[in-house]
């Protein structure tokens, strides 16, 4: 894992964090890089045999009551009652739960009744004295304690800060769940809501989700009551203990007021005071792009960890830091990860490239001089290597569901390309017409989902796109060759070679930059085939063409000016020529009526009517000829007068 971040460190700069402003991407990439590290390691392992859950599909989650006995010293959850009610999905005796075989279960009550049930190959499996009916609510209650599981490295965490203080963390993303409690570990049934109850050492402070409800005093411990009354998954579900100093920040909202709770180390509190306060500025420019913060009735939060990274759990997301990035990524993760949940790790990129642009809307917005350098970062990124696709084609390894390049940058591109190809407008109001979408919010979304709501708002079919960029692997290398005349006509050849073979060829906008000494304007080149030509107006005289100037488009580019020449009139373009030749004229009020093509010696090899003359242009197929200098003479109408026109065309 180390290996793989200073791997994409390499690609980036050789400048030192040192001499680059705090808030800058470069010297944010290294945060960057720990945050998707983290978000992976509870799937460390190469394959991860417990893909999808085998618990759980003849019920319906409505509610866990979590109950831990922890000491932040020792990794182990000392005791545990896990209480779920649920309805059954048809009359049956058995109910099954994901729990990894390293914990112990003591014993299960159904009705205050014992159950006898089976724990095996990471499942238990209950046969209840009581009959489930269909559609009743009923409920079991799991006695449990054990050293976890630990599948990666931080699905439950005893580690240290400043050396000598225990913090004890969970990360459950994406199957780490059920090493530390009985769960239906799965990604199409929320649980309806949670109380987490955390008995602790009575120095300690103890942190999840929602809203802390009380902390008692127990003589030698304390249990803290943290009760969240929103659908939630079950990966997002997290508990943190340690010595913490505590305080609160606010965001101030046209509809609400949100209080952002802050638990950090108490070495760094002044530290994390300069910088969560930026949070409240997040908060009020996602409110206002996106939807109002999704979990207003409770809070928003942070507790710090000894992990680099960040994790979004829902309402309150574990931090190793608190940079710019970090923060706005896992905040993002509110709406796109939490509110509406990826409904499968192949559509990854719903939640990790949503959390990624969220960290580029704020720079575009909040600090717009880092706006461009963080478009030119993630970029440079993507196309450091040819291949790769947005969609997951491996949901076993952690690496590529949360593959910083594809899942995290190239996802997050898509976004900003769809941007550009429906408009901002449509852009937007097709995010909140998702977030509000009563299908997916606060359940879980496809990628056709996502799609369906571009497609509905902007009226511009998004197959054909998905299939290259989402489906796809790679990005489109351009050639442009471009010469001007005298008459400031511009004629653009645009090419294009795909990076990988899983796309034959991106069909779509490409900016464009015509610029001169005094001059310049950003026009756009819709690409349908490779040879396209593009016969331009710019009413200047343009001494430099830049592809893609605003860094829109994944793409690699190649700009070469050429020389156009023009006789009578008449424009043969490419010249020289490989196969097909295009013949335009200087002024609109010519149309060709015939043409005749000689080759060197006089010999005519060619006489044709021209059939689409009201188009001003026509094409001439040179590919049957072998290479050499021809010649063309065209009849053609000026206004009401007859003209003859020609012209030397050199085949190579």
């Amino acid at each position: 894992m180390r290996l793989f971040l200073l791997s994409i460190a390499l690609v980036v700069s050789t400048i030192t964090q040192a001499q680059l402003p705090d808030n800058s991407p470069a010297a944010q990439l290294p945060e960057f890089n720990k945050l998707v590290a983290t978000e992976g390691l509870s799937l460390k392992s190469a394959k991860q045999a417990h893909i999808t859950s085998t618990a759980g599909s003849t019920y319906d989650l409505k509610y866990h009551r979590l109950e831990f006995t922890v000491d932040p010293a020792v990794r182990a959850v000392q005791k545990g009652v896990a209480t779920s009610y649920f309805t059954a999905n048809a009359a049956g005796d058995v109910i099954t739960f994901d729990f990894v075989d390293d914990m112990v279960v003591d014993s299960i009550k159904q009705h205050g009744l014992l159950q006898s049930f089976s724990h095996m190959d990471d499942i238990i499996t209950l046969t209840l004295t009581d009959d489930l009916t269909a559609g009743q609510l009923d409920s079991v209650t799991v006695y449990f304690h054990g050293v976890p599981g630990n599948s990666g490295f931080g699905s439950f965490t005893a580690d240290w800060q400043n050396d000598s203080i225990p913090v004890l963390s969970t990360l459950s993303e994406p199957y780490g769940a059920r090493d530390w409690w009985p769960c239906k570990q799965v990604l199409n049934d929320k649980i309806d809501s949670i109380d987490v109850y955390i008995t602790c050492p009575e120095q300690y402070e103890a942190a999840s989700n929602g809203l802390l409800i009380s902390s008692i005093d127990n003589g030698l411990t304390k249990t803290y009551r943290w009760k969240h009354r929103y659908p939630i998954t079950a990966y997002l579900i997290a508990i943190a203990v340690s010595d913490y100093a505590i305080y609160s920040d606010y965001a101030y909202l046209p509809t609400d007021t949100i209080e952002i709770l802050n638990y950090v180390y108490p070495q760094n509190l002044s530290a994390a005071q300069q910088q969560t306060p930026r949070t409240a500025d997040f908060m009020q420019l996602f409110d206002t792009l996106f939807t109002p913060y999704p979990f207003a009735d409770e809070k928003y939060g942070h507790a710090q960890w000894s992990w680099g990274g960040g994790m979004e759990h829902q309402t309150m997301s574990f931090m190793g830091g608190f940079g710019f990035e970090l923060i706005s990524h896992e905040l993002g993760h509110q709406w796109f990860g939490d509110k509406i949940t990826c409904g499968s790790w192949a559509d990854i990129w719903l939640n990790e490239g949503f959390a990624t642009y969220c960290t580029g809307l704020c720079y575009q917005y909040i600090e717009p001089q880092y706006w461009m350098p963080w478009k030119r970062l993630t970029h440079n990124i993507i196309t450091s290597a040819p291949d790769g696709s947005v969609f997951c084609t491996d949901t076993t390894t952690s690496d590529r569901i949360f593959n910083a390049r594809l899942s995290y940058r190239k996802a997050s591109f898509l976004l900003h390309m769809i941007r550009l190809r429906v408009g901002d407008t449509n852009f937007f109001t097709a995010i909140r017409n998702y977030l509000n979408d009563p299908l997916v919010a606060f359940k879980y979304a496809l990628t056709e989902n996502l799609k369906l709501h571009f497609e509905e708002q902007s009226g511009i079919d998004l197959t054909e796109f998905f299939d290259d960029w989402y489906y796809g692997e790679g990005h489109p290398q351009y050639t442009l060759k471009w010469g001007q005349f005298p008459s400031s006509r511009l004629i653009v050849e645009l090419n294009q070679q795909p990076t990988h073979p899983s796309v034959d060829f991106f069909e779509g906008p490409l900016p464009v930059r015509l610029k001169s000494a005094m001059r310049d304007t950003i026009i756009i080149l819709e690409h349908s085939y490779n040879g396209q030509i593009f016969d331009l107006q710019p009413g200047f005289p343009v001494d430099s063409v830049i592809v893609d100037p605003e860094i829109l488009v994944i793409q690699e580019n190649t700009v070469i000016k050429t020389e156009i020449d023009s006789d009578d009139g008449i424009i043969v373009y490419p010249n020289p020529v490989k196969n097909t030749a295009e013949v335009k004229f200087d002024s609109p009020l010519y149309t060709a009526v015939r043409y005749e093509l000689y080759d060197m010696t006089g010999k005519l090899l060619e006489s044709k009517d021209v059939d689409n003359a009201s188009f001003g242009s026509f094409t001439i197929d040179m590919a049957p000829y072998r290479n050499g200098v021809y010649f063309i003479t065209v009849w053609s109408n000026y206004g009401s007068d007859s003209n003859t026109l020609k012209k030397a065309i050199k085949k190579k």
